[in-house]
């Protein structure tokens, strides 16, 4: 599998994931309709579909290739309304319930045996600007490239930091934490979110929705909160985020979010991995560490280039790197990054850098991406990788293994900058001081070899960290939006390093207690869901 058509599987990390079991959308007035105070168009849905309806595969097969859901139905709805009926029928049939918004979810929360009702955000995909607010509001169906960047781009010339793969959905990416390749520049999606909109369970089962605010004087902030890196499936049904930068004023909306770039200069090259001893290899890596931590504090000229190297199993003959740099230094910036890479290395092969409109590379894609059956595992790095680090990941790489894996590595991505210019705190988003943030993949198409490479990336990540318990050092962490169910499997995560640790760090407590107030029935729940205070 190429490079980029990883990117498209992760970023979005996406391929963003994100898609998590968390539901967001609400019937609005479009873009054009709200900015002239028109009517709105009537919302699609709801539209419930069973298994003897002709809808019925196409959507219990929105999500990861591997998962395919079986509900009594799926509720395609197109207003906060229509969720808030969706939810209620689900509540009192006594059906356990899941929301898929772009698709895109790494595990089974949605596609899981256990759901018998999905509720479909497909029909809740408005961006407009909310002038009652002050703030850009969109629908948590809405899809990262033709929804998000395109209308924001289009309409006003502004953007957000979210991720790369263009159909990722809103909905779990954003109250994921929403890192992309502008977050060294202009920090995590959830730093820009405003206001929430919320459709929630109460103690008796009573359906209502809930607006929450940044405003610490809210009586709803506490929910706010949770949606600033608390991660999808765990609180209610996000049906509208309303996105504002912190601390903006005025009511032009061409200045109310991060102005997007005139151009990218995207690159990517690569090097033979057939003859590459570990002494290269080891000195690559360290390399583009390197580089990485010399250039990440808040503001810093270099946090003006995304990059990312992944190292592929031997016999996929490469490693790569891509990236985008942006600015009037970006060819400066990326003649800097690849010398600085090559060194001890040599002069990387198939270089490639063109300059690009930024709408146009930001709905690239690979069209000629299929759905590969995936496990995908993450972590951060506060500084590179140690030596034994470096040995394992070599090692591992190197050996042969089954001929049906299509996609083995790991790639390091540029973190830091803006992201870490916040307190850890002032969001659930809790890792605020790493500088790498890594994506282990194991990709193949025939499920009959599942158990096959699931062993792969199980022994991968654990000879990494073989010094920490087989996870990552829980300074490190790992990303929500990659979720990984073997973290809270005991069976495999021997560590005692709870999965809820690796996670979201200390913010946990506050988290267990949100989600206590907010889900009381616990009607929000999967493998890796908050759980409520012991």
């Amino acid at each position: 599998m190429s490079g980029l058509n990883r990117r498209t599987m992760l970023r979005g990390a996406g391929l963003t994931v994100a898609g998590l079991a968390t539901a967001q959308g609400i019937g609005a007035p479009s873009a054009v309709t709200a900015e002239a105070g028109g009517e709105c168009v009537p919302p699609l849905g709801p539209v419930v579909v069973g298994p003897e309806d002709l809808r019925y595969q196409d959507l219990v097969r929105r999500g990861h290739k591997r998962y395919v859901a079986k509900p009594d139905y799926v509720c395609v709805v197109g207003s906060a309304e229509q969720v808030e009926q969706a939810l209620r029928d689900a509540v009192r049939a006594g059906k356990k319930v899941a929301v898929r918004s772009g698709g895109h979810c790494l595990s089974d929360f949605v596609d899981n045996p256990a759901v018998r009702a999905i509720i479909d955000l497909s029909g809740m995909r408005q961006v407009y600007f909310d002038r009652q607010r002050g703030a850009f509001a969109i629908e948590g169906g809405a899809l990262l490239g033709d929804d998000v960047y395109r209308r924001l781009f289009l309409g006003w010339g502004v953007t957000i930091p979210a991720g790369w793969c263009p159909r990722v959905g809103v909905g779990g990416h954003i109250c994921g934490g929403g890192y992309g390749v502008l977050s060294r520049i202009h920090g995590l999606t959830v730093d820009y979110v405003e206001a929430v909109e919320v459709v929630v369970v109460g103690k008796s089962g009573e359906v209502r929705t809930v607006v929450a605010t940044r405003d610490e004087a809210d009586p709803h902030h506490d929910l706010w909160w949770a949606h600033t890196g608390g991660a999808g499936g765990n609180f209610g049904i996000v049906t509208k985020y309303w996105l504002k930068t912190p601390g903006a004023t005025g009511t032009d909306p061409t200045r109310l979010l991060p102005r997007a770039p005139e151009s990218t200069l995207d690159f990517s090259c690569e090097w033979p991995s057939e003859g590459m001893d570990e002494k290269t290899f080891a000195r690559l890596m360290d390399n583009h560490s390197r580089w990485i931590e010399a250039n990440s504090a808040p503001g810093a000229p270099g946090t003006q280039l995304y990059c990312e190297l992944i190292l592929h199993t031997r016999d996929a003959g490469r490693h790569l790197t891509l990236g985008q740099a942006f600015g009037p230094n970006a060819e400066h910036l990326l003649d800097d990054y690849l010398a600085k890479l090559s060194e001890g290395v040599g002069t990387p092969k198939n270089l490639v850098r063109a300059r690009k409109p930024y709408l146009a590379t930001a709905l690239a894609g690979s069209p000629d991406s299929k759905p590969f059956r995936l496990r995908a595992k993450s972590g951060y790095l506060r500084a590179g990788f140690t030596a034994n680090q470096i040995r394992a990941i070599y090692r591992q790489l190197a050996a042969p293994h089954d001929g049906s894996l299509l996609n083995g590595s790991v790639g390091l991505a540029s973190y830091g900058g803006r992201i870490n210019a916040v307190d850890p705190a002032a969001t659930a988003f809790a890792t605020r001081d790493a500088v790498i943030k890594l994506t282990y993949v194991s990709a193949w198409d025939d499920p009959a070899k599942d158990a096959i490479h699931d062993a792969w990336i199980r022994e991968f990540y654990r000879n990494v960290y073989a010094e920490t318990g087989g996870v990552p050092d829980p300074r490190d962490g790992a990303y929500i939006n990659y979720p990984d169910n073997d973290l809270a499997d005991p069976a495999i995560n021997t560590s005692g390093i709870p999965w809820s640790t690796l996670y979201y760090k200390g913010n946990y407590p506050r988290l267990q207690k949100i989600k206590a107030r907010w889900d009381p029935r616990d009607v929000f729940n999967h493998a890796l869901a908050i759980r409520p205070p012991a």
